[in-house]
């Protein structure tokens, strides 16, 4: 087992799973927030998973995934304004909840964590399929385009999980007001495919065809 692979990325575990805690639950002014709770186990436990799975199995995707730090000037705004939204959404969510500004039925949350956890298994899915998914927008050596699978029917499927994922935060988190600065998303969304796929175009061999190919980038017959 890589040492330095594990405290990497049970650092950053850690470190997410306190972030979120602190803002959810400060802002709610009490611990006993359910839906935060809720929240922070359809997260965090899936992920602790597939984070033990990676490291045991295919430690190098784990490498990839753990690397965030964009290169390109475009998707370095594009992460800015993804951490700016995340941050006010998760202030708000926890100020709904403490302010009761306005309340939601449970049965909202649950079925929200219902697609949260189907992004998620759809997001598990495209790693399967990918050997070379990483969360910045870059090339890598020997690169090839992958066309089978998810990536016959739209070009950007790991997108579509986190848009699900994204989505259905706020609502679990039983707060309609946060939806509302979420929705920021699929903007956000659509910048960052637009400037990857002009690096991909440029970079990657192949992915013209591909795009002829495929004529969905992320939702299928819709766009």
């Amino acid at each position: 087992m890589n040492k330095e692979l594990l405290v990497q990325a049970l650092t950053k575990y850690l470190a997410g799973l306190a972030a979120v805690a602190l803002l959810l639950f400060l802002s709610a002014g009490t611990l006993k927030y359910w839906n935060g709770w809720l929240f922070l186990g359809i997260l965090f436990v899936p992920m602790l998973v597939l984070g033990v799975f990676l490291l045991m199995k295919d430690p190098e995707l784990l490498q990839k995934r753990l690397q965030t730090k964009e290169t390109e000037p475009e998707q370095k705004r594009i992460v800015l304004l993804s951490g700016v939204m995340f941050l006010a959404g998760f202030i708000l969510c926890g100020l709904n909840a403490r302010f009761s500004w306005l309340v939601m039925p449970k049965w909202t949350a649950v079925f929200s964590a219902a697609v949260f956890l189907a992004g998620y298994a759809l997001y598990a899915r495209v790693m399967r399929e990918n050997e070379y998914l990483s969360r910045t927008v870059e090339v890598q050596t020997g690169q090839k385009v992958v066309d089978t699978g998810l990536y016959g029917v739209v070009r950007h499927p790991m997108y579509l999980a986190t848009l699900l994922l994204f989505l259905s935060t706020p609502l679990v988190l039983g707060s309609p007001l946060s939806f509302l600065i979420f929705l920021i998303y699929p903007w956000i969304l659509v910048k960052r495919i637009q400037n990857e796929e002009q690096v991909l175009e440029e970079q990657l061999e192949g992915y013209r065809e591909y795009k002829k190919k495929v004529r969905y980038k992320l939702i299928p017959l819709i766009w």
